[in-house]
């Protein structure tokens, strides 16, 4: 054996990882699933009876939660997909930047300033509306496979 140390580059993170698997015939309307890279909201769930060759088919078609497209997919219901862990957090609002980011306020009294304002024009709206009147708001933001999005608008009461 050699005395010397060996050193290793690692460039992962902490190993938690961003899906786990569930069987396809498991998945259920309104849960989450992965379907071409995209986290989505499954909102119809068909299944095909067991053909010649055997397997029954679960048909998903979902809705990708950040950029709300319509995808769709077809997997054996006997067959493991991939589901993203979704997180939804509440923060509240401190400031909007001119560049578009927000500034808000974490449970631990840290600021999270990563967050630019969301492409949805109602919710665009009456976040600055609200933010420009002076209310306490409290943003609910969406996390799944590394991306993360403003969904929702609470408002808390006047200042």
């Amino acid at each position: 054996m050699s005395d010397e140390e060996h050193h290793f580059e690692s460039k992962a993170d902490a190993g938690a990882s961003k899906t786990y698997p569930q069987q396809a015939g498991t998945i259920r309307k309104n849960g989450y699933i992965v379907i071409k890279g995209r986290p989505c909201k499954v909102v119809e769930v068909s299944t095909s009876k067991t053909g010649k060759h055997g397997h029954a088919k679960c048909h998903f078609v979902a809705i990708d939660i950040f950029t709300a497209k319509k995808l769709e997919d077809i997997v054996p219901s006997s067959h493991n997909c991939d589901v993203p862990h979704v997180n939804r957090t509440d923060y509240q609002l401190i400031d909007i930047a001119e560049d578009g980011f927000l500034s808000l306020l974490t449970d631990n009294g840290n600021t999270k300033d990563d967050l630019k304002l969301p492409t949805d024009e109602a919710l665009l709206a009456q976040i600055k509306d609200g933010f420009a009147e002076g209310k306490d708001l409290v943003v609910s933001v969406m996390s799944a496979m590394g991306e993360e999005q403003i969904c929702a608008l609470k408002d808390i009461g006047p200042k």
